[in-house]
């Protein structure tokens, strides 16, 4: 670090200073002046006395005594006596003490300031290092920003009027009327899409059971899409209310006096609880659709015995119990289309590695 440069010489020490020196020179003049005056009695006294009456004359000569008599005053007096005699204008000599004060304070002054110089000039040059440092902060703040407002700004417009729900949309429905669905849903209409409150969509759905499940879709700024998946009935049962449609998890679809017509009846002992009707389902639903539009019947009475009858040609399909269900699926696919089933009496797929076809 470069030494710093000495603290330059306070004003009232530099002026003291002059005044000294000035001092000075006008002791030398007047101690010149007063050899001077000394040497003139001495001529006087050196010279020939002519009368006795010269010597008093001498004396009575009023400026020769009043230079003799500052010359003795000027040989009496200290030499700061004579130089302020000599100068009036100049001021009287203030304490040693109190001038040290003044320059002490002065100097804590000076010191200050070079100080709070020193301190500019640092934070100039971290400033100068720093610039680039402080753009790349600068840049990420207002990257940062941008991205806040843009969100802040999406979000307040998404749950603002601009996107409320203007129309309700009903897909995947095959025997429900989707019209019946959207008027059911109708309390949706008006709402920010954000809003939508899924609780109450459902609370909605519960009434057709034939819903198996649902999603919402919502298409900016005013659209809302429910996509439903139906319940598959799988057959009837008889019970004492009539005949009940259900799917494959024993839910009741609806219920009629008469059993509807395409739908195979079922005959499961102990009812949708049991374990037999938990393979009925299982195995109507791994059927392919053209193959379960023929069957008519359904029959178990354990979870190992199932079998199906196909109305047409009252042909019998031995299905047996529920494992491997999918291998049995395409492998009574296959036999019935190489051997139909007006060829054929019964499919025994109970072991779908060895089939029996009579």
């Amino acid at each position: 670090m470069r030494r710093p440069a000495p603290l330059p010489t306070p004003p009232r020490a530099q002026a003291d200073a002059e005044t000294d020196a000035a001092a000075r020179a006008l002791e030398g003049e007047h101690d010149a002046g007063t050899d001077a005056t000394q040497a003139q009695p001495s001529a006087t006294e050196a010279a020939p006395a002519t009368s006795p009456g010269s010597l008093d004359e001498t004396a009575e000569v009023p400026w020769l005594r009043d230079r003799t008599r500052e010359a003795t005053d000027d040989r009496a007096a200290t030499p700061a006596e004579r130089a302020a005699s000599a100068l009036p204008f100049a001021s009287v000599r203030r304490p040693a003490a109190v001038v040290d004060d003044e320059q002490t304070a002065t100097g804590w002054r000076d010191v200050w300031r070079a100080a709070r110089a020193r301190r500019r000039a640092l934070r100039r040059e971290v400033r100068r290092f720093t610039a680039r440092s402080r753009r790349r902060r600068v840049a990420w703040a207002v990257g940062v920003g941008a991205v806040v407002l843009l969100v802040v700004g999406s979000v307040g417009a998404a749950y603002s009027p601009l996107f409320a729900v203007e129309r309700i949309s009903v897909v995947g429905t095959e025997t429900l009327p989707a019209d019946a669905l959207e008027r059911a849903l109708g309390a949706q209409l008006g709402r920010p899409l954000p809003l939508v409150d899924a609780s109450e969509v459902k609370a909605a759905l519960v009434g057709f059971p034939l819903v198996e499940s649902y999603t919402l879709e919502a298409r900016p700024p005013h659209d809302l899409v429910v996509r439903i998946v139906e319940r598959t009935p799988i057959g009837v049962i008889q019970g004492r209310a009539g005949w009940t449609l259900v799917d494959a998890a024993g839910v009741a679809l609806e219920t009629t006096p008469d059993a509807p017509e395409g739908r195979p009846v079922l005959e499961v002992s102990g009812g949708t609880g049991s374990d037999a009707f938990d393979s009925v389902g299982l195995v109507m639903r791994a059927l392919p659709d053209a193959i379960r539009a023929q069957v008519t019947r359904v029959s178990a009475s354990t979870r190992d015995d199932v079998t199906l009858t196909l109305g047409a040609t009252g042909t019998q399909i031995v299905w047996g119990s529920v494992d491997d269900t999918p291998m049995k699926a395409r492998v009574l696919e296959t036999a019935m289309g190489t051997r139909p089933p007006e060829t054929v009496s019964t499919y025994d797929i109970s072991s779908p590695e060895a089939i029996v076809i009579r």
